[in-house]
């Protein structure tokens, strides 16, 4: 197996910090997040920007930052929906535009959707940030240059983020085990697929 430098965006998030473990173990990674300097802020395209400045070289970029507040379907005005698409839908857009002239030959982006069963009291705003995420990096990875690979994973709930907000309802997944599937796409041959913990 080839040792790559990987980029990895929201690293400080309980998600960001399993992919970082994960990856650390066989891959040289670059941890990134909003304080970091390097830091990023998916919802500043100028910040991606210099991002891939500062770390021009690397092999692969792996997005785990970028969640969707919810928000009850009744309080959706223009506002509120355009401010919860922009980083979690758009602002992953610009980071796989960007990543894609700047990783080395044969590089890949692996980003981060959702994917939740049954309704979710709050989350049509998420929901279209999935549903429109998976869709893009569907039809974007066969126009992909230099034989770069873009996926994505739908983690559903991850088991530490339910604890921390106290949900004892649904069942989340360890963290550590959702971070295999980013390992995965980092590591493996697919494009254009939404990776999902098996049931």
């Amino acid at each position: 197996m080839t040792r790559r430098k990987v980029l990895v965006v929201g690293a400080g998030g309980t998600l960001g910090r399993a992919v970082v473990a994960a990856l650390a173990e066989r891959h040289d990674v670059v941890a990134v997040s909003r304080s970091s300097d390097p830091g990023v802020d998916l919802g500043v395209p100028q910040q991606i920007d210099t991002l891939f400045d500062a770390v021009p070289d690397a092999d692969a970029v792996v997005c785990a930052a970028a969640g969707v507040q919810l928000a009850p379907f009744c309080t959706l005005n223009d506002a509120a929906l355009a401010q919860a698409l922009h980083a979690k839908l758009f602002g992953q857009i610009a980071l796989l535009r960007r990543a894609a002239s700047c990783l080395r030959d044969g590089g890949s982006v692996t980003l981060t959707g959702g994917r939740f069963d049954g309704v979710l009291p709050g989350g049509s705003a998420g929901a279209l940030a999935n549903a429109g995420l998976e869709a893009f990096v569907a039809q974007a990875a066969p126009e992909l240059p230099r034989g770069l690979r873009v996926n994505v994973v739908a983690p559903g709930w991850v088991q530490e983020t339910l604890d921390g907000l106290g949900l004892r309802g649904p069942k989340g997944t360890p963290a550590r085990e959702v971070a295999r599937l980013y390992v995965a796409a980092v590591e493996g041959a697919m494009s254009g697929q939404a990776l999902r913990v098996a049931a």
